[in-house]
């Protein structure tokens, strides 16, 4: 079964090849429109992650996304005719290499784990690169049009989620049972407590780190964080995710 895209490249390097059948530059041409594609559609979401400051912007988006497209266009075309290939070969490659350098744009600060969007971005331009260098155009348009409407307007959907279930990081003395007094404040408040997590935060003290429910008075969350801070005797409490 030949697909919509396959249709498209079909003419394309048929249209080009009867104009100068000496030279059979269709592929030619072809690669030069996967390579500008490519450019566009990753540019887009390169943009995105520029405006909003992140470490990985436009340019290492770009390079990402053309680089997989280079080497999904050498996968297809880059071997002497007649060679053993496999095309899918390198591009479980990339998918492999560019899973390691996502994982460096995250970062991990005490309970807080920044960059996981941005490794996603980084993931998301290496499928645009192998889909153009695959001439699968139509499914490397449509899937960024996708990405670009979740990284925009699914942005105040997570927001208005994380607010009703932010984090509390605590920093508490190792002697006092903070735990219950937390469980018990919260039942008062009629919010639920889930996913507490401990450690070490110096000799004397630990710290406490987890998500609240605001499934009653939400109103109530600075005069919430005040009893935790005096019941317990915290040295400190911070609370992440609520605008």
């Amino acid at each position: 079964m030949i697909t919509f895209d396959q249709k498209i490249v079909e003419k394309i390097v048929e249209y080009f090849d009867q104009l100068n059948p000496d030279w059979p530059i269709g592929n030619l041409i072809l690669s030069i429109i996967s390579l500008v594609l490519c450019v566009l559609l990753v540019g887009i979401i390169g943009i995105e992650r520029e405006k909003r400051g992140r470490s990985a912007g436009l340019r290492t988006h770009l390079l990402v996304g053309v680089a997989s497209n280079i080497i999904m266009i050498i996968s297809i075309y880059g071997f002497p005719t007649g060679a053993t290939k496999d095309a899918a070969r390198l591009a479980a490659q990339v998918i492999t290499g560019v899973g390691f350098l996502g994982a460096g744009a995250i970062i991990h600060h005490n309970s807080d784990i920044k960059g996981l969007t941005t490794a996603g971005t980084i993931w998301v331009s290496m499928a645009i690169g192998i889909a153009c260098g695959s001439y699968n155009f139509f499914l490397a348009i449509m899937g960024t049009s996708l990405i670009f409407i979740i990284l925009t307007a699914f942005k105040k959907v997570e927001t208005r989620i994380s607010k009703k279930s932010p984090t509390v990081v605590m920093v508490v003395k190792n002697d006092i049972p903070a735990i219950s007094k937390i469980l018990e404040i919260s039942k008062e408040f009629e919010y639920q407590v889930h996913g507490v997590t401990t450690a070490i935060y110096d000799e004397k003290n630990i710290e406490l780190t987890f998500r609240v429910t605001l499934v009653g008075a939400e109103g109530r969350v600075n005069e919430y964080i005040n009893r935790l801070e005096s019941d317990t005797q915290a040295v400190s409490v911070h609370l992440l995710n609520h605008f």
